[in-house]
């Protein structure tokens, strides 16, 4: 890829999605294009830049162009400790009020692994205790990741951290000896809503005040503006004494923001 090919399209990545793309960044994005440019009926990725840029093709193409340059990795219970606190602590004290139902928002949800780890926790607490009930949005950016999530079908070893009482509650094997993957149950499907969403909107159209939103390792990918730009419209759609989840490896600190830091990044809104 030409230093010139790069610059258009790293360009464009960062003023879609919000993700910094320096020359470092070259090599994997040539790489992670190469199916785009094969499935254009390019042989090279200059023909396929040419294609984008100067015949006019960007817009047909953009969705597709984004999906290929985003990260999409996550896990069942990733950073553990934030379920603990989100269990042992956010959730009784919600009963205690007396609070009958939650929101709660997966943000850039990749392949569902945190929204489902979530609808599994939430409602094993409302069986167990009682309620609350709750409301669950998952969204991203990528939509080839929103259909696998929607299908809640995972590689059988991916549940391994999810513990055995949940797996049983909520988990189906295949029938067919050989098949190593599982899907969610009907039920645990049918509590999540899939929609699409770009953090760089200038307004996050969700519905009613959340209690909980999760965006986690997402701000990793964004310069210090853009972080605070998103984190501030995070926490415009929180209701006061809802919880923001960030990746443990993001940091919030020196921005003077509406939020009381109550656990290694948990943030409650004042």
């Amino acid at each position: 890829m030409s230093a010139g090919d790069f610059a258009r399209i790293a360009a464009y990545v960062t003023q879609v999605s919000g993700i910094k793309m320096p020359s470092t960044k070259a090599v994997m994005l040539a790489g992670r294009l190469r199916r785009r440019v094969r499935a254009t009926g390019h042989d090279r990725l200059a023909a396929y830049c040419d294609w984008l840029f100067d015949d006019g093709n960007l817009a047909g193409e953009a969705e597709h162009l984004i999906n290929a340059v985003t990260t999409n990795k996550t896990d069942f219970f990733r950073e553990a400790a934030h379920f603990t606190y989100l269990t042992d602590t956010i959730l009784p004290a919600l009963v205690e009020t007396g609070q009958r139902r939650l929101r709660a928002w997966s943000a850039a949800c990749s392949s569902g692994a945190e929204p489902y780890t979530l609808a599994m926790l939430l409602d094993a607490f409302a069986r167990d205790r009682g309620g609350p009930e709750y409301e669950l949005l998952a969204t991203d950016l990528d939509t080839e990741m929103l259909e696998v999530a929607r299908r809640g079908v995972f590689p059988a070893a991916a549940i391994d951290p999810v513990p055995a009482m949940l797996q049983q509650r909520y988990v189906m094997r295949a029938a067919a000896a050989g098949r190593a993957e599982v899907r969610m149950a009907p039920a645990l499907r049918a509590a999540i809503g899939f929609a699409r969403l770009n953090l760089m909107d200038e307004r996050y159209h969700v519905g009613a005040p959340m209690d909980l939103i999760f965006c986690r390792n997402v701000l990793i990918y964004f310069d210090r503006p853009t972080q605070e730009r998103v984190v501030r419209r995070l926490i415009a759609c929180l209701r006061p004494g809802g919880h923001l989840f960030l990746g443990h490896s993001e940091s919030i600190a020196g921005l003077d923001l509406p939020v009381t830091a109550v656990a290694t990044t948990v943030f409650r809104r004042d």
